[in-house]
């Protein structure tokens, strides 16, 4: 039977920690020192289901064993426990991977109760693992969901390239991961490049490798992606924004299935399935001069749509659990669960970051709601103000969309009384922000004003960044820095309005 290790200097939490475990009915192991426990794993001792350490002690303190057990024991659940309850020390604790942060003093039973439950998250993989192979790669009952997986069933014995296509977040990765799975390509490397994530200047290495002395700081030899994927798949994930000069070279490889490493002669033979990804509009930007409309043709070959959440909302109810569930596993605590009336707004709500939003709430739900019942009050401000009903030239309840449709065209001031506009809006936003701590309604607003600026600054110039700033009396950095702040859509704003705009 394993058993569950205290580390602490002080004797007597020792002995309270020691009779309530032998009360339960829990083997344990004491220990004054960390240094001890180290000594004891590299002896070969049988490793805990658990350990419990002080956070301050002579020598290493806890966070330095907790360090040390997570290099050795990454899955052994470790208690933090201190009687310095500081915001620095629980942070630090949970950023080193402790499975719970324990305030001295503590109940005993409430302890045990922890202990129990990090004994139950040790003995979970094996189990995990099982549960984990019946859950489908992707999940979704909606119809458009399912036109998906009947593409990637008909393209299981096929080597085509595909191009998926579809908003930021909904899962474009996944799609790509379940058709390698189900490839004749399966056995072989699934390699996943984004693109737009490295610099223009390093992505040609990265995607096919250099020979030593190549350029400055080429030390050695080094494969590229498509040499690692050999025999595999390589996903090019927002390959829109791929720079022309390797547009070009992803086009030879494409077409003769050969390549160079950077500063390379010798031709290497490719034998790479190409699954390439994009949120971007592919047509548009070869009209725009920016994609090659050659690569575009070798990449579509077969397209899949992946539909926005916002296209499958009856699949909400369902992702949501599935991921309050992954959420607590990975975290160990138990999953918490969503009522009717919280289930039913979530699934209204527009998520305009899709199923990546969706899974990055129900994290936060898992770690910041307070009881395991999740009700309406629970969730952030932001998704319990927002709502479906519009009021006339405003909408009222939605933080980032409240001041859209509202601003003067011409010039400032209030000629066009939005400020009276403004001031309604931020009574409604007050009244139902009362009980909150912390409304943010500032912040809301702030932002939806400067997007809603720079946005119609952008349909009146026709997207042209340095006319849309000298046009708002601001710098072209101030306008480049906050169009990524904002997530503002330059190819929704870059159509230009005809009524206004007369700029060459």
């Amino acid at each position: 039977m394993k058993s569950v290790w205290i580390v602490d200097d002080d004797q007597s939490i020792r002995w309270v920690l020691e009779k309530a475990l032998g009360r339960a009915g829990i083997s344990y192991r004491s220990f004054d020192h960390a240094n001890d426990v180290i000594n004891a794993l590299n002896a070969g001792d049988p490793a805990p289901q658990a350990l419990i350490s002080d956070i301050r002690m002579p020598g290493p303190s806890g966070l330095d064993l907790l360090a040390r057990i997570k290099s050795l024991l990454p899955e052994l659940p470790v208690i933090i426990m201190t009687a310095y309850s500081d915001l620095e020390s629980a942070v630090a604790a949970f950023q080193g991977g402790a499975f719970e942060y324990l305030a001295k003093p503590f109940d005993v039973d409430q302890a045990i109760a922890l202990i129990q439950r990090a004994m139950a998250q040790s003995a979970k993989p094996a189990q995990a693992t099982a549960e984990e192979s019946g859950v489908p790669e992707i999940q979704g009952h909606a119809p458009a969901m399912q036109e998906v997986f009947r593409a990637i069933g008909r393209l299981s014995n096929s080597n085509a390239t595909v191009l998926i296509t579809g908003e930021s977040g909904s899962g474009k990765e996944l799609v790509a991961r379940a058709l390698h799975r189900h490839s004749p390509r399966a056995k072989r490397p699934f390699i996943a490049i984004n693109t737009a994530a490295i610099p223009r200047d390093l992505l040609e290495s990265e995607l096919f490798g250099h020979e030593r002395g190549a350029f400055t700081g080429a030390a050695t030899q080094r494969r590229g992606r498509f040499e690692e994927a050999d025999g595999g798949t390589l996903f090019l994930d927002e390959i829109g924004d791929m720079p022309a000069e390797l547009q070009t070279r992803l086009l030879r490889v494409l077409s003769d299935g050969h390549y160079y490493r950077v500063g390379g002669q010798q031709s290497i033979k490719s034998n790479v399935r190409v699954i390439a990804a994009t949120h971007q509009n592919l047509e548009d930007r070869v009209q725009q001069g920016l994609f090659r409309e050659d690569l575009f043709h070798r990449l579509n070959v077969i397209r899949l749509r992946l539909p926005p959440l916002k296209e499958r909302r009856e699949d909400i109810p369902e992702l949501a659990e599935h991921f309050l569930v992954k959420s607590a596993r990975d975290l160990g605590v138990e999953t918490k669960q969503l009522t009717p009336a919280a289930m039913a707004h979530l699934s209204t709500l527009s998520f305009p970051g899709n199923v990546r939003q969706l899974e990055n709430l129900c994290h936060w739900l898992t770690v910041m709601a307070p009881g395991q019942v999740v009700d309406l009050e629970d969730l952030p401000p932001e998704l319990r103000q927002e709502s479906a009903q519009m009021a006339p030239a405003v909408n009222m309840a939605v933080p980032h969309t409240a001041l859209v449709g509202v601003m003067p065209k011409d010039r400032a001031g209030d000629a066009f009384g939005w400020v009276d506009q403004l001031g309604n809006v931020v009574d409604r936003m007050l009244a139902s922000a009362s009980k909150e701590k912390d409304a943010r309604i500032f912040e809301a607003l702030s932002q939806d004003f400067e997007r809603t600026l720079i946005a119609r600054a952008l349909r009146y110039t026709g997207g042209r960044r340095i006319e849309a700033a000298q046009l708002l009396g601001i710098g072209r950095n101030t306008i480049t820095r906050k169009i990524q702040e904002l997530s503002i859509d330059e190819d929704a704003t870059s159509k230009a309005n005809p009524a206004a705009n007369t700029s060459p």
